[in-house]
């Protein structure tokens, strides 16, 4: 390989970078991990291991990590997700500050300090020159739900300083298809919208969804209500919020069924902020449907994850995948791993599908996709 090392720019130094970056180090330093590794759907990805990823630029807005260095800002408060590796090197790494837009919700004043984002009183860095002086290839955005603007801005970004962009917040962007055409357009490759964890509330419903469907059972009424501690829920806690997010998981779950349920028979999304949590996330789900005789059958299920390792578990792919897509020269959305690792992908696929798809993307085989089906659905001429 022409270039071993993925650089990767971070936009939000939150529990989501604090798990990724741990994980990294992890995976990269323990022999035994390296022999069986427990937690990672691919330890060598087309030829790249975590070990192989490194982090060359970050940005926040908090006054607790603007300024230091990253690997103290990985554990600085708000932050609070479990510290399962705190071995972190010292990452020639220190934090910029970011444009605040929409990042910060007012709301979020009026709790504690250790729970919320204090806004750093600086002035924003030339994000587009900091991404080309530092050489980063693939920029991940982890910003808080709800920066529609901050989102498009370092989309943006991405584009004027050549860089590839994940998007891991419900901002839709690689399923827009002007957002879309203006990666290909420029050569560059996109993957998004809205991580899908590792085995989170969103995959497990969509799994059980797909369940009933292939079963013959018609699904009548279902919902999922989420809460957890973290600055995610915290900031979630403002409703107006929430649209993005609101759709992203529901067109999620309905997109493994042949007729969606009307509105009211389908509740999905965040439900409420509880602080002892911190970064343990509560899953409840139920689902009512009519099985054999049109009778009566219920489920429910309870969920407890820690939230930002299972995030990270799925971005470390993601990080490898798109740095293969860069080896080749491909541009726009990546359709399979978009639908892999993302709620909301341009086209959604079974998590089966995608994950036959992923595969043979990474041993480089000749895709099976069918890329005009993919240019409609982008040009909202069929559905998701």
């Amino acid at each position: 390989m022409e270039n071993k090392k993925i650089r990767v720019a971070i936009a939000g130094v939150g529990n989501c970078a604090s798990a990724l970056l741990q994980g990294i180090e992890l995976y990269s330093r323990d022999e035994e991990l390296k022999k069986d590794p427990i937690g990672l759907m691919h330890y060598d990805l087309g030829g790249y291991k975590p070990e192989d990823i490194e982090i060359v630029a970050a940005f926040d807005i908090d006054a607790r990590k603007v300024g230091k260095p990253l690997k103290e800002a990985l554990f600085a408060k708000p932050n609070c997700t479990k510290v399962f590796y705190p071995h972190l090197p010292d990452y020639p790494v220190t934090v910029q500050m970011g444009p605040v837009l929409d990042g910060f919700s007012e709301h979020m004043k009026d709790y504690p300090e250790d729970q919320t984002f204090v806004l750093a009183d600086a002035e924003p860095v030339d994000v587009v020159q900091v991404l080309k002086d530092s050489r980063a290839e693939i920029l991940i955005n982890y910003l808080p739900v709800g920066s529609e603007e901050a989102a498009r801005f370092y989309a943006d970004a991405c584009l004027k300083a050549g860089v590839g962009f994940i998007n891991a917040m419900p901002v839709f962007i690689a399923s827009d298809p002007e957002w879309a055409e203006r990666f290909r357009r420029r050569g560059l490759p996109i993957i998004g919208d809205d991580v899908k964890s590792q085995v989170g509330a969103t995959i497990t419903h969509r799994v059980l969804t797909k369940l009933f469907e292939d079963r013959g059972v018609k699904i009548t009424r279902t919902y999922q209500l989420n809460f957890g501690g973290n600055t995610d829920f915290l900031n979630m806690l403002n409703r107006s919020r929430l649209k993005s997010k609101k759709k992203s998981k529901t067109q999620a779950v309905q997109s493994e069924m042949k007729i969606p349920m009307v509105d009211n028979d389908i509740h999905i999304g965040p439900s409420d902020y509880v602080p002892w949590l911190k970064d343990n996330k509560v899953c409840m789900i139920r689902m009512e449907g009519l099985g054999f005789g049109k009778v009566p059958m219920e489920l429910e299920l309870r969920l407890s994850v820690e939230d930002s390792p299972n995030s990270a578990g799925v971005i470390i792919d993601a990080i490898r995948c798109m740095k293969l897509a860069l080896d080749r020269k491909l541009s726009g959305p990546l359709y399979e791993i978009s639908a892999y690792t993302m709620k909301s992908p341009p086209i959604q696929f079974t998590d089966a599908e995608a994950r036959k798809m992923v595969e043979e993307f990474i041993r480089g085989e000749d895709y099976k996709l069918d890329f005009t089906l993919a240019a409609r659905t982008m040009a909202g001429e069929a559905g998701k």
